[in-house]
């Protein structure tokens, strides 16, 4: 905690912010190994050049002490929170007119406000130049964590296509992923399975089609192990693949090979998607991409930086983004291929051991 809030420190005054605002979201966890409940009291970690405190709900305190060596500034239902925030605020020195105060984005909107109208004339940004820029500069411990959760979903993918059998519901196959999760010390965070035609829906909801002979099957699921997450699409195909579902199949491919060529440290994440997407359109295939190419991945299952068609993100050695490019044939199936990459300086490694290759069954 003491590296980030350093580095923290040291991009406040790379940007001339004088006051980082963080609420009971995963930015909050992410610095400060904290992550109080959320309720309607207010919550919020500030930090400014000199200090460092949490404003928190007596009710909650002890409770989450043991999980910070920050000061608290406490307060309780009778009396309020201004007072205590006015004390936090004092601490940080943030007491003049006109401070830059960087407030994070996923704090609800009546905690900012309680902050902003405490302070005076404030100029107000949000804290993606700050700590959103750090988090998304992975270190060695997140990148062992965000390993090992791709790793056990690997073990649960292969286990979900090894496990198909004619007549069992897509919630059968979903059932034997989770339980995968769970026997292994991981909780589940999504599973999406498409049986044929579902798999042109690119977030179908898992139901109770029956998987038949000649069909497709699309999995894209993910697990969170020791607190971080993983994502992952694998697709195949029950029976004998049809020549367009091999060669769509191919299409794709092509496509994440293309991403992954063009991601290096300094490319522009909209220069990622356009390899991919350009690989799409030359096939014929262009409007039947119905997403961007990916996102990032970090304590957050989605977060910045994200790979579109129109972000401008210079892309760093160190960020984790996915590679997902598909192709949504209405009515027939889909194909999305997805990998988790780490940028190194000398391009991307991906998490995932898994092949990507087709998975058929006799």
């Amino acid at each position: 905690m003491s590296d980030r809030l350093t580095r923290l420190r040291k991009q406040m005054a790379d940007t001339g912010t004088d006051l980082v605002a963080l609420g009971p979201t995963s930015h909050m966890r992410w610095l400060s190994g904290l992550d109080p409940h959320g309720d309607e009291r207010p919550v919020m970690l500030l930090v400014s050049a000199g200090y460092a405190g949490v404003l928190m709900p007596s009710l909650n305190a002890d409770s989450a002490r043991a999980a910070t060596d920050l000061p608290f500034h406490t307060w309780a239902d009778d009396t309020g929170p201004d007072a205590a925030l006015g004390e936090l605020l004092a601490s940080c020195g943030a007491t003049g007119a006109g401070l830059s105060v960087a407030v994070d984005e996923a704090m609800r909107a009546d905690f900012a406000l309680l902050l902003l109208d405490a302070l005076d004339n404030p100029r107000r940004s949000f804290a993606a130049d700050t700590v959103g820029l750090l988090r998304q500069m992975k270190d060695a411990e997140e990148y062992e964590g965000l390993r090992a959760s791709a790793r056990l979903n690997d073990e649960a993918a292969r286990a979900a296509f090894a496990a198909l059998e004619e007549g069992m519901s897509e919630r059968d196959v979903q059932a034997i992923i989770q339980a995968h999760y769970k026997a292994n010390g991981a909780r589940p965070e999504f599973t999406i399975v498409g049986f044929g035609a579902n798999g042109a829906y690119p977030h179908h909801h898992t139901g109770e089609t029956r998987l038949k002979r000649d069909m497709a099957v699309l999995i894209d699921t993910g697990c969170r192990l020791n607190g971080y997450p993983s994502d992952m699409t694998r697709c195949g195909w029950f029976g004998t693949p049809d020549p367009e579902f091999t060669k769509v199949a191919q299409v794709v491919e092509d496509a994440v090979q293309a991403a992954l060529a063009a991601c290096k440290p300094g490319a522009l994440a909209r220069d990622i998607d356009a390899a991919a997407r350009d690989v799409i359109t030359a096939a014929g295939y262009g409007p039947r991409f119905l997403h961007r190419t990916g996102h990032g991945l970090g304590i957050d299952i989605h977060e910045p930086p994200y790979i579109t068609a129109t972000a401008t993100t210079e892309l760093r050695a160190g960020n984790v983004f996915s590679i997902e490019p598909g192709i949504y044939l209405e009515g027939r199936f889909g194909v999305r291929l997805e990998d988790i990459v780490i940028l190194r300086e000398d391009g991307p490694e991906i998490l995932s051991g898994l092949s990507r290759a087709i998975v058929t069954s006799p």
